[in-house]
């Protein structure tokens, strides 16, 4: 990371967001929100408190945002979240890590090659880190959806694509509700673990759970792949027991009848605070008439992130894998 770059855009992001928070007494997660917004019209509210605007054209008189690349952007709103994160305990108000964003944003610009345009969803974008990361990595013509329930992050995650001048149309609903979108070439997702609360709607699902609640993380596939078009791709972070867990044989036989495992990417160990935490990211591509199975899948154990010469060999050995893959 530049820290000539990103460092003094992070600082103004949470000095303006940290003034709000004292003069508004609410979080900071909805404090970097005015913030975000302020930074994006380069100014104040109409209806903002007369003190609180007063400082804010003091602050923004600080800042050029158009000298600070679109990385670093991207970068300091991270830091930022992180921080307005750093003691919340819910599962989804975690972050997916910049460098496992940067990993899902090559897999996706190899899957695409050969595309003129993309279309791209992400049912459950969280703060929008791991689309825009997407976005910034593939080369083409790209429409971007992206979905979130909760209205802090979905807010974030606009004003976030705002800033980064990045086009993406956002649907603010439960993500595994029906959607007027037509299907897409490409989804992307960090999946949320755990149980879906709605048995009602869960009914209409495949992979609903024969007793009790079923599993949001197998549904939120099933819905991928509702939205994703024949032989399109999903790249989804998945919880490393997903294959091991009650409700797995279910989810083998759907997968079997509707997609190919095209790989499996173990994350490293040290890249999570517990053994229980550690993910990977599954490839699928959705069926359609000309798809078959990749002759040989691509499982890849990933190093350690501070690993510079594993990391150049997993990354020289993904290469070679996909010169051969027949897409």
């Amino acid at each position: 990371m530049d820290k000539s770059n990103v460092e003094p855009l992070f600082e103004w992001l949470d000095h303006t967001t940290e003034l709000i928070q004292q003069h508004n007494d609410e979080p900071y997660l909805d404090s970097l929100a005015v913030t975000m917004e302020t930074l994006f019209f380069n100014d104040t509210a109409v209806e903002m408190d007369e003190i609180l605007s007063r400082k804010l054209k003091t602050e923004l008189a600080k800042i050029d945002l158009s000298s600070y690349a679109t990385i670093d952007i991207r970068k300091a709103i991270q830091l930022a979240i992180l921080k307005g994160m750093k003691d919340s305990t819910q599962q989804q108000h975690l972050m997916t890590p910049e460098t496992v964003a940067l990993i899902i944003g090559y897999l996706a610009d190899q899957l695409m090659k050969g595309k003129d345009s993309v279309r791209l969803f992400d049912p459950a974008s969280g703060t929008g880190n791991l689309i825009t990361t997407v976005l910034e990595q593939l080369k083409h013509d790209v429409v971007a959806f992206a979905s979130e329930v909760d209205s802090t992050l979905i807010q974030l995650s606009l004003l976030n694509a705002n800033l980064q001048k990045k086009q993406i149309e956002f649907f603010h609903q439960d993500s595994l509700r029906p959607f007027l979108l037509d299907p897409v070439d490409l989804v992307v997702a960090d999946l949320p673990v755990g149980y879906y609360p709605d048995d009602v709607r869960a009914n209409d699902f495949e992979l609903k759970a024969d007793t009790a609640h079923s599993y949001a993380h197998h549904l939120f596939i099933e819905q991928g792949l509702n939205y994703t078009k024949e032989a399109g791709y999903l790249i989804l972070v998945i919880p490393d027991f997903l294959f091991d867990s009650d409700q797995s044989d279910k989810l083998h036989r759907y997968l079997q009848a509707h997609a190919h495992i095209v790989g499996v990417i173990r994350l490293p160990e040290s890249a999570f605070k517990s053994k229980a935490n550690v993910k990977s990211i599954l490839i699928l591509q959705k069926k359609g008439e000309h798809t078959e199975t990749p002759k040989q899948p691509l499982l890849v154990q990933m190093p350690a992130f501070k690993n510079a010469n594993g990391m150049a060999d997993i990354l020289g050995q993904m290469n070679a894998w996909f010169q051969t893959y027949q897409k």
